[in-house]
């Protein structure tokens, strides 16, 4: 993402949304959980958001609703109101130019339907008109003459050949196709697009289109494009958007609108970290066996794969049998994995030192398990457990630091090493009461120079389970 798109990003006052394919997936109806903390970090930085979508407010389905948008841009701008259903934009099309319409899909022999205010209804029961309809609003009353006693915001057709239908030149003037399925294309009233609904919301909130940002996919999304001041494509939209957007996401099920928000600085990263949830994160575990006891780890390939793939692929071999905790401080660590006992010494599977990986999900917390080092990437074999259990911080020197709030927590309460974040790889986690003993076993042993212990404390091997 280039810094113009960024710079515009910090003009955003309100983000509106397309549902189909953008919020939702139309075909499965699966929505992402990560759209619920966009609309929630929105709302908490005070920028406004808002549905811009075709659909009527009858087809924005409930955990759409419950997002809780402060606008609904619906029947593609013809029809808008705000979060409390106050009606901002109420454009039906004239009830002559409906007539005009029906008459036209009539002589050519194709089917229709109608948007109205309270309920979808179309022409006949066919599979064509189903397999467009029902994803989107089920299955509709059939009702052909609904436009002669109610108002219609926008009309649909129905027909085999949908993308070569052109309208006559006199409804031409009044009505536009905008194709939105194979068979099908919304029919919507000249002047009137999500782009006129979105401008009607913007003088509204006295904002102008710079303050405005979206995100879309489909063809009736190109006005809306040229309008607003920031567009974001959505991975699966058709060419036509992808080539007017400032930058082009991942798709639904990627998370497009998440990630394309959090490198925009607009929304918070949702951080996990495991070590805080150890009971219910599924990981490949390891037993360090020594000659004072077990300690039982949990690791984590998906922060540091290269450092797990390392410690596990040493401990198959048996690398570490027999290999001393060369390097003891109490309230400090336990560092071993150096066959010469020395400190000096150790190679990684991968024939020399490798490179650092880390996680801002993982910390050097009481019980972590990290990498020893000579500097930025630089790890061999040797590795080292945190075993600090008092801390000279509290918990808002932490996170005015920079630390997050539970990560800063957990370090309050029961200890480890801050300082050591970001110099030296995390990549397992002590998981139970018999481990942590162990741990302050070791580390309470009598040692001598350079920190070795008077008696040697032996790895006598490292059991792995994947």
């Amino acid at each position: 993402m280039d810094a113009k798109t960024k710079y515009k990003a910090k003009k955003i006052k309100i983000v509106f949304f397309d549902i189909d394919d953008t919020l939702r997936v139309k075909d499965t109806g699966y929505m992402p959980e990560t759209i619920k903390t966009v609309f929630k970090d929105l709302k908490s930085k005070g920028i406004l958001t808002g549905i811009a979508s075709g659909r009527a407010l009858y087809g924005v389905v409930p955990e759409i609703i419950d997002l809780e948008p402060d606008y609904f841009v619906t029947i593609n701008g013809s029809y808008v109101v705000n979060h409390q259903k106050e009606e901002i934009v109420n454009q039906p099309i004239r009830k002559e130019v409906a007539q005009a319409f029906v008459d036209w899909c009539q002589y050519i022999g194709i089917e229709y339907g109608f948007a109205g205010k309270d309920k979808p209804v179309v022409s006949a029961r066919i599979p064509l008109i189903d397999e467009a309809m029902v994803p989107v609003y089920g299955i509709c009353d059939v009702e052909p003459d609904f436009y002669l006693t109610n108002d219609v915001y926008h009309m649909w057709t129905f027909a085999e050949n949908n993308a070569d239908l052109v309208l006559p030149e006199h409804l031409s003037r009044e009505v536009r196709l905008v194709p939105w399925h194979q068979h099908s294309s919304d029919v919507v009233k000249s002047g009137i697009s999500k782009a006129s609904g979105v401008g009607q919301v913007l003088e509204k909130e006295g904002m102008t289109p710079e303050n405005a940002m979206m995100f879309g996919d489909g063809s009736n999304d190109m006005e809306i494009f040229d309008f607003v001041g920031l567009k974001v494509a959505m991975g699966n939209a058709v060419s036509e958007i992808k080539e007017k957007a400032d930058y082009v996401t991942d798709n639904v099920e990627g998370n497009g609108i998440y990630n394309a928000l959090v490198e925009l600085g607009m929304v918070n990263k949702e951080l996990h970290f495991p070590q805080l949830n150890l009971e219910t994160f599924e990981a490949p575990t390891a037993k360090i066996k020594t000659n004072l006891g077990d300690m039982s780890i949990k690791l984590f390939p998906e922060h540091a794969p290269k450092t797990v793939a390392n410690f596990l692929g040493l401990a198959k071999e048996g690398y570490y049998d027999g290999i001393i905790f060369h390097r003891i401080i109490p309230e400090f660590m336990i560092q071993g994995g150096d066959p010469t006992g020395t400190g000096m010494g150790g190679q990684s599977i991968y024939g020399d030192s490798f490179e650092d990986e880390f996680s801002e999900e993982l910390y050097n917390l009481r019980g972590a398990l990290s990498m020893a080092n000579a500097g930025p990437n630089t790890n061999g074999s040797q590795f080292f457990i945190v075993q600090n259990t008092k801390l000279p911080y509290s918990k808002k020197e932490l996170e005015r630091g920079g630390w997050p709030a539970d990560i800063a927590q957990v370090y309050s309460e029961n200890g480890g090493t801050p300082h050591l974040d970001r110099r030296h790889t995390v990549f397992g986690q002590l998981v139970d009461e018999a481990s942590f003993e162990t741990l302050d076993k070791i580390a309470s042993v009598k040692t001598g120079a350079q920190d070795k212990p008077v008696e040697d404390v032996v790895i006598t091997t490292i059991e792995v389970s994947e």
